[in-house]
């Protein structure tokens, strides 16, 4: 050990006074050799790995942000009669008709999930048990008894049935939902029928948990946007291209969870 250690001393010593003469050469005969020699040296015994920098790491890009306006023109389709509860399915069946899928609204009807439990009230009169929404649709969809909704993640795997490349896009910005209607992908958001906020919140249980809603729950087709509205094909008017003020659209939305699907190719 001690005459390993003694060499590689010695190593050291002489590798410092080689790179001092070349040093004290170039001083004095301005060779412009030092560089060379140096990094020669410096390249035969490179530094500790901890002394050595680190690289700097690249920016993210910032998002790219949608165009000022958009608009698609999508069909429209009427809830009225036969599903007076079904703006759900509605929006979905026109979703699926723009990307060229022939579905009808009472087809997806029957098919979208469902929670059946019964509706149980209080001694007020209120509701004191009922189905799930993020379970399947609560209650009567053709209104021939008490109806409700249902909500983005039942209503997701319907999507997906037709277009494997559904996306949830609930909870994200709303400039990427303006995004997918300027790629041409139109979006199914849960606002309110009036676009107003709710008046009124109401609450139940459920076998899935705790509920709390408003019975003004409605879905739309998002369809278009530019900076003072969003467009929508509401299929309770069953009118194309709804101008409703983006400022008033955003705040319902919100207040409905954010919630919205759609898809890309």
């Amino acid at each position: 050990m001690k005459v390993t250690f003694a060499f590689l001393s010695l190593a050291a010593l002489t590798l410092t006074s080689g790179l001092f003469t070349v040093l004290l050469y170039d001083r004095f005969t301005g060779s412009g050799r030092t560089e060379s020699v140096v990094a020669t040296a410096l390249a035969a015994s490179p530094p500790a790995a901890a002394t050595r920098p680190i690289p700097a790491q690249a920016a993210a890009p910032p998002p790219e942000q949608p165009k000022p306006s958009a608009k698609l023109d999508a069909p429209v389709i009427k809830q009225y009669p036969e599903l007076p509860s079904g703006c759900e399915v509605t929006s979905l069946a026109m979703l699926l008709q723009y990307a060229g899928i022939s579905k009808t609204k009472l087809e997806l009807a029957d098919e979208m999930k469902k929670d059946e439990t019964p509706i149980r009230f209080d001694g007020k009169g209120g509701i004191a048990y009922w189905g799930n929404p993020h379970t399947g649709f609560v209650g009567d969809v053709t209104g021939k008894s008490r109806g409700f909704g249902i909500y983005h993640e039942a209503l997701l795997p319907l999507l997906q049935t037709y277009i494997p490349g559904a996306v949830d896009l609930t909870g994200k910005p709303f400039e990427l939902l303006q995004k997918q209607v300027e790629q041409g992908f139109p979006v199914i958001v849960w606002n309110t029928i009036d676009y107003a906020m709710p008046a009124k919140w109401v609450e139940w249980d459920s076998p899935a948990g705790r509920v709390k809603t408003t019975f003004a729950e409605h879905a739309v087709l998002l369809v278009g946007y530019d900076e003072q509205n969003v467009y929508v094909n509401d299929p309770i008017l069953g009118e194309k291209g709804t101008a409703i003020d983006k400022a008033q659209f955003l705040a319902t939305w919100e207040a409905m969870g954010k919630q919205a699907l759609s898809y890309h190719k």
